[in-house]
């Protein structure tokens, strides 16, 4: 499933990480990207809405963005994500999202993404 068009939000407490993922997103022809560096920051953003996938990085400054992935969940918005510790970083109930491996180039963006919004909701 292809990226062109799609706004999405990503979650990333690193602002050079997240420039770079809005780079990359734009490489792949995605409309737009919003940022949140925190838990508190991306559920007011989950509840605002106006995208259509989302990019989470797994810890925020010592906190996990797991319930940013349940009101997700609970939105049937498609997401994924991001882990320096790959997947084993994400719980059980979120074995079956995708998980790209930080750090990662836009080729694993790309595939982790469509991934997520191929995934039935």
């Amino acid at each position: 499933m292809g990226l062109e068009g799609m706004r999405v939000l990503i979650v990333e407490d690193e602002v050079l990480v997240a420039m770079s993922v809005e780079d990359m997103l734009a490489d792949l022809g995605c409309a737009a990207a919003v940022s949140a560096s925190s838990l508190t920051e991306a559920l007011e953003k989950v509840k605002i809405g106006g995208f259509d996938l989302a990019l989470l990085d797994v810890n925020l400054r010592g906190e996990k963005v797991f319930p940013v992935a349940d009101a997700l969940s609970d939105q049937g918005i498609p997401f994924a994500f991001a882990s320096g510790y790959g997947a084993a970083d994400v719980p059980e109930p979120f074995r079956t999202r995708p998980v790209v491996s930080k750090p990662f180039l836009v080729e694993e963006l790309s595939a982790a993404l469509s991934s997520a919004l191929a995934r039935p909701a």
